[in-house]
């Protein structure tokens, strides 16, 4: 009767493994169409640009030698706003802004339309050498793989003009204004 019990037992075992094997590959089979039926929607996102956002540059009153860029997507699909924008502080300048690296995002900021991504601009500090007032601040988004994108957008600064020095600086793209304005 023991062997009986035990013959049944290891039946009924190796029955639940193959249900429990074949449950899995179900789910498995099915996740694998999930994830392709979501690439078409992840193909549609683009790269945001001068074409596809609307930019402003705005003074704030704190921090103090701040400025606070504002992009926001005008297009019809969503765009990703990669890492930090590129930044010409003047017509004549020579070297983009340098990024702040220490506020990388956790991930890349994706702007549905109407959506805004904020970089916040350290225009200058007491130890940056040299500098002088600027008029305009030229904007170019990066792709991907942080090469500038084609066209550049070129603001007017605030207040007829703001100083830059050798130690301005520009944040990450961020999804909201405090963390912009917040390092």
């Amino acid at each position: 009767m023991r062997s009986t019990t035990r013959s049944a037992s290891r039946k009924a075992a190796a029955s639940s493994m193959v249900a429990a094997a074949a449950l899995a590959l179900v789910g498995f089979q099915a996740a694998g169409q999930t994830a392709s039926a979501a690439t078409p929607k992840a193909a549609s996102v683009v790269t945001c640009t001068a074409a596809n956002t609307a930019l402003t540059v705005t003074d704030v009153p704190r921090p103090i030698n701040h400025l606070l860029l504002k992009a926001t997507n005008t297009g019809t699909k969503p765009c990703f706003a990669y890492s930090a924008p590129l930044l010409r502080a003047g017509a004549d300048a020579q070297a983009p802004v340098a990024w702040a690296d220490e506020t990388t995002p956790q991930s890349v900021v994706t702007l549905e339309p109407g959506q805004s991504a904020y970089a916040g601009i350290t225009t200058n500090s007491p130890d940056g050498e040299g500098g002088s007032t600027e008029k305009t601040l030229g904007v170019i988004f990066v792709d991907k793989k942080g090469n500038g994108t084609a066209q550049e957008k070129t603001l007017k600064l605030p207040n007829g003009g703001v100083f830059f020095n050798g130690s301005a600086v520009v944040t990450y793209w961020q999804d909201n204004p405090a963390d912009a304005l917040a390092w």
